[in-house]
């Protein structure tokens, strides 16, 4: 049994391979989100066929306004490359509200591919939570609102989409993230650093970090944490394997 990181920066790290040496040695799974299909193409390419760790194919909502058309033809060349597409989404922050028209315009491009339909998204959904709920209970994606910060009323309508939640240790450690985390059913949860943006004691937070929020995570369900780590692992098997009927 092992861990899952479904949703690590792992490219933006000093040092990347290293960062990855230390998470498989922790028996971590993986997912490294990239920004830019051709910051995904490099590093399939630099990862080869490692184990333990899945390259997802990004359009990061912040980077999508600038995207270049060879960006988008990219994006679309990879996708039979990989199960897993992240990060994207929609960022309607202050930093995001100047491109969010453009962020739109290519969500929805994005969401409208239909062998989108056979992955496994981790989306970003910043100051954009209904927005961005409202267009993958649309397209009837298998996702994932990865670091989710959004109001609670929003909560049982990505539930009743089938949507996914991913918990880091940031999330743990906040009040509002305490708070989703204690609204969340447990069999819709699976585990993520955000690293090396999410921090953690004044550093980046790594894949190692995972197990401490299994544990985290163990005390709000009343579980010991090899019930927990078994339940996310189970998780993560469960939405992986929900996207393969698309398939046929």
């Amino acid at each position: 049994m092992q861990y899952v990181d479904t949703h690590c920066h792992l490219d933006q790290y000093a040092s990347p391979m290293e960062t990855l040496r230390r998470a498989e040695q922790a028996g971590v799974v993986t997912v490294a989100v990239t920004e830019l299909p051709s910051r995904f193409q490099r590093l399939a390419l630099r990862l080869g066929d490692r184990r333990l760790v899945r390259v997802a194919l990004g359009m990061h909502p912040l980077r999508a306004a600038a995207a270049t058309p060879m960006e988008m033809a990219l994006f679309t060349q990879m996708l039979d490359r990989t199960d897993y597409v992240g990060e994207v989404g929609l960022d309607g922050s202050a930093e995001g509200k100047p491109s969010y028209r453009q962020q739109l315009k290519v969500f929805e491009h994005l969401l409208g591919q239909p062998r989108l339909q056979s992955k496994v998204l981790t989306v970003h959904s910043r100051g954009a939570e209904q927005d961005t709920i409202d267009r993958l209970a649309q397209s009837r994606a298998t996702a994932i609102l990865h670091w989710y910060s959004g109001a609670l009323k929003h909560i049982d309508t990505a539930l009743a989409a089938g949507l996914w939640f991913s918990i880091n240790p940031a999330m743990m450690r906040s009040k509002n993230g305490q708070r989703i985390v204690a609204a969340l059913p447990p069999e819709r949860v699976v585990t993520e650093t955000d690293g090396p943006y999410a921090k953690l004691g004044g550093r980046a937070a790594d894949p190692t970090d995972i197990p401490s929020v299994v544990t985290g995570l163990s005390r709000v369900w009343r579980e010991e944490p090899d019930a927990a780590q078994a339940r996310i692992f189970d998780n993560m098997a469960t939405l992986a394997a929900s996207a393969r009927p698309a398939l046929t």
